[in-house]
């Protein structure tokens, strides 16, 4: 064995020694102490003995709150924490910096959690609360427009707003609107008790018009 052979088998069981080694993370002190000191841990904990406290903080009450965590819970990614998480951002549309910070997670821990969680949310409990119309159904609220408002064959009340964004990258004109701004388009259907029938967010993968969280316009 010559010095070239020694040489590459040293080199080989480098290799071998540092793809083995564990990999290190390093966490903020401060995410560390999660579990004892965040507002899930503490400050989640005291409103729920606050009926009024807590649904005011989560617009849901302890009772809506813990039946949403059945059809939800299925998800391996879905403890309380991360549930309260998603609700709070929902509640007050805090950015997910100040909601991290609240929860010592980190800010692309918050807005994975509430991707996930907004759509399991959805497949979970849109055929109960937003199923697609029926035929029945729709002669239902004909006849309702028909009865309340004396407005004959019409099938419900179209709306839409469009809800400001900053323009992604590489996006160039597909979200800008006649406002002058970026935006993404949601559209809604009401009926003639003001109960929502049918919504759509509509939303662009590079130069291919897709629709978000859709009950029936892309069916």
């Amino acid at each position: 064995m010559d010095a070239q052979d020694i040489v590459a088998i040293g080199a080989a069981a480098f290799l071998y020694l540092q793809r083995r080694r564990r990999r290190r993370i390093w966490v903020h002190e401060i995410l560390q102490g999660r579990l004892q000191h965040d507002e899930f841990h503490r400050l989640v904990q005291e409103l729920r003995l606050d009926e009024g406290r807590f649904q005011r903080y989560f617009r849901l009450d302890r009772e809506q709150f813990d039946s949403l965590l059945i059809p939800t819970s299925a998800a391996r990614f879905h403890p309380r924490s991360v549930f309260a998480i998603c609700l709070r951002f929902l509640a007050t549309g805090d950015s997910y910096r100040t909601i991290a910070y609240s929860y010592r997670v980190g800010i692309s821990t918050v807005a994975y959690i509430v991707n996930q969680v907004t759509r399991v949310i959805w497949d979970a409990l849109v055929q109960e609360y937003m199923p697609v119309p029926t035929t029945d159904d729709w002669r239902g609220i004909a006849e309702g427009f028909r009865e309340r408002w004396a407005f004959p064959n019409c099938l419900g009340s179209i709306d839409g707003k469009h809800v400001v964004i900053k323009a992604p990258d590489n996006s160039g004109s597909l979200y800008y609107n006649y406002k002058g701004t970026y935006s993404i388009v949601l559209l809604a259907v009401v009926d003639s008790q003001y109960c929502f029938r049918v919504v759509d967010v509509v939303m662009f993968v590079p130069y291919i018009r897709q629709t978000g969280r859709s009950s029936t316009f892309s069916s």
